[in-house]
């Protein structure tokens, strides 16, 4: 008998490898120690089958046991951002307020009249609950609530411009994280795309030019998370305005931040607000609701009555809506920006706002006298597309590593519980107190103890 043949005879069968991890970990379901037993006996058999030695049963085992407890962890879990960049996409994008978390959980944990109109007693609509207060917000006429911005782009475009050009100028047909390209959002809705301009400088003239009885809208993008320098030009939004009025097209702006703040009160450059789009003269603004704006992922589109009402009766729109925990949660961040608490109240914009001194106060509160620690200048980032290359002067907490390298030091701390994401910077492992919540720092003071 071959040595491949004795070693496949060595490889313990499911029902053997089944028990063994009901053994270890008497918290797995039976089901589900199966089919973790199935696929680690495959990888076994693929590891024979390249030349390796049959593992034996309580390794096969325990490489089961991890895998059903993986499955049954709760996903995704919290993690401290120490990363230093606030909206952070890879971390879940904007946290909520105490209050939008309040709302979230009221929202999940009963009953609500989510779709049921209490005055009447009959069938009520869902938008109801949440297209009033957008438009206490942002001054528009209409508004409409997907479940994120790219779907409020894409269903702007299908209901508004299917079989149809849209003009987009060429600096402006982006990609941003993820693989959500702006050529590929017009040809899944339906629309065609036509390029405007040149990369760089992009005049009135150029869309005027490029009209025909074919086009429907005139489109503009947010640049998202790269910027232009040096020899550049953009028309002014009023006048790219009075041209789709002059040629009867809509014109669709994509803020994609969500800004309701002026951003220049806190030394960052300035990000076009909502408002301002809309005053400007265009016809439907898109926006997220999950960066600058501070709430849960949706995405929104405000405007005339005319022109959003049409959105809201696509069939898809029923496809993209948002659920009841999002619509409680967005409500309640808006209520921040009503009540002008919103700096003080809403994380993202209490990250933004932090002062020098808070900060230091704070890391010098986490690290305790703990040696090997000491805090040093930073520099920390908006994310989330917003505002490219702008830094806000941070102050982050630098951990000593002789003899442990600052991967392993990293490796560690996302190790941790909660895990602790930070980032190494000139050899050192960074942990930016600005984006680390408050309510987070017993943990974090915990994880560096720990070290």
């Amino acid at each position: 008998m071959s040595d491949a043949r004795a070693n496949f005879r060595l490889i313990p069968s499911v029902e053997v490898v089944a028990q063994a991890i009901e053994r270890l970990a008497p918290d797995v379901p039976a089901r589900l120690a199966v089919r973790a037993a199935r696929a680690e006996i495959a990888l076994a058999r693929n590891a024979v089958a390249r030349g390796h030695q049959a593992s034996c049963a309580d390794a096969i085992a325990e490489a089961g046991a991890l895998r059903a407890r993986l499955v049954l962890q709760e996903a995704p879990q919290p993690v401290i951002n120490a990363t230093g960049v606030i909206i952070h996409t890879n971390l879940g994008r904007a946290p909520l307020s105490d209050q939008a978390l309040a709302a979230v959980h009221a929202a999940a944990s009963g009953y609500s009249d989510l779709e049921y109109d209490l005055g009447t007693g009959r069938r009520g609509s869902r938008s109801n609950h949440i297209s009033d207060v957008v438009r206490e917000v942002t001054g528009a006429a209409a508004a409409l609530v997907l479940n994120n911005n790219a779907a409020a782009v894409f269903l702007t475009l299908e209901a508004h411009a299917r079989g149809r050009e849209v003009l987009v100028a060429r600096g402006e047909s982006i990609e941003i994280g993820g693989g959500f390209r702006i050529p590929e959002i017009l040809q899944a809705s339906g629309a065609r795309l036509r390029d405007v301009g040149t990369t760089n400088r992009t005049r009135v003239e150029d869309y005027a030019r490029a009209v025909n009885d074919d086009t429907a809208a005139i489109m503009r993008v947010h640049p998202s998370n790269f910027a232009q320098m040096g020899f550049t030009e953009s028309p002014d939004p009023a006048e790219l305005a009075g041209l789709a009025r002059e040629r009867g097209l809509l014109l669709i702006n994509d803020l994609g931040s969500g800004a309701l703040l002026d951003t220049t009160a806190y030394g960052l450059a300035r990000e076009p607000l909502i408002g301002e789009a809309l005053d400007a003269g265009a016809d439907l603004v898109t926006f997220s609701g999950d960066k600058l704006l501070g709430g849960p992922q949706a995405g929104v589109i405000v405007g005339a009555a005319e022109v959003v009402d049409p959105i809201a009766r696509r069939p898809l729109a029923r496809a993209l809506r948002p659920d009841k925990m999002t619509i409680a949660g967005l409500r309640a961040t808006l209520g921040h920006y009503l009540r002008d608490e919103a700096p003080a109240t809403v994380p993202v914009w209490r990250m933004i706002a932090a002062g020098l001194d808070e900060l230091r106060e704070r890391a010098e509160r986490v690290m305790n006298g703990t040696a090997g620690l000491r805090p040093v200048p930073s520099s920390a980032a908006v994310g989330g597309g917003s505002l490219p290359g702008q830094v806000l002067p941070s102050v982050a907490i630098e951990i000593a590593h002789e003899g442990t390298g600052a991967d392993e030091l990293a490796a560690r701390l996302r190790n941790c519980s909660p895990p602790v994401v930070g980032r190494i910077h000139s050899g050192h492992v960074r942990l930016d107190m600005r984006t680390v919540l408050p309510r987070d720092e017993d943990a974090l003071r915990t994880a560096l103890r720990a070290l």
